[in-house]
């Protein structure tokens, strides 16, 4: 897969951020071509220049982890300067036979200076619809005080749950203390 600015534009640009969502895509390398002062005069032909070498999306390619994840790939992340960027290349890798089918969806790419919306979570889960929506999200996120509070009262239930145990273990076939001599083992 490739993305790329069009030729005939003059337009450069500063890399700040790309985001994107993986689909069973195992390693990405990204590639850019940037304008240098050659360029300017017309004179040249541009280079391909590595930024981003098998970054890893799926810690194990045979297995669905990290398959459908949100990912974003900071400019400080970059092997490479990533000012007067003229053309993106992302090369995708699966080298798994278990994926028929891999790339990488809603693509997003910022310059310098536009940031991704909402750095405290995602930026998937700031642009869903009210239908896609948790219902429990409607209203905002919930209180961390009650959050706190409610999974402090589990953790006492559950101690107290394991603290009155039975000490006399219980049988397996046994009923009321008998056991039925069909289900019994001679040795």
């Amino acid at each position: 897969m490739c993305l790329a600015l069009c030729d005939q534009l003059v337009v450069s640009f500063q890399l700040q951020e790309i985001v994107f969502k993986n689909f069973y895509t195992a390693f990405l390398t990204i590639r850019v071509q940037r304008r240098s002062p050659a360029d300017v005069a017309g004179e040249g032909p541009r280079k391909w220049v590595t930024c981003l070498r098998n970054y890893c999306l799926m810690p194990n390619p045979h297995t669905e982890e990290g398959s459908q994840d949100y990912f974003s790939v900071f400019r400080d992340q970059m092997l490479c300067d990533v000012d007067e960027v003229m053309a993106i290349r992302m090369i995708l890798r699966q080298p798994s036979p278990v994926w028929l089918h891999f790339t990488i969806e809603e693509l997003q790419i910022y310059p310098r200076g536009q940031e991704s919306p909402q750095k405290d979570f995602p930026s998937w889960l700031s642009h869903l619809t009210s239908r896609e929506q948790p219902a429990n999200l409607h209203g905002g996120l919930p209180n961390p005080e009650k959050v706190s509070a409610e999974v402090q009262q589990m953790w006492v239930l559950t101690e107290m749950i394991h603290a009155n145990r039975a000490a006399a273990r219980i049988g397996r076939f046994d009923v009321d203390g008998c056991y039925d001599v069909n289900l019994l083992s001679y040795t």
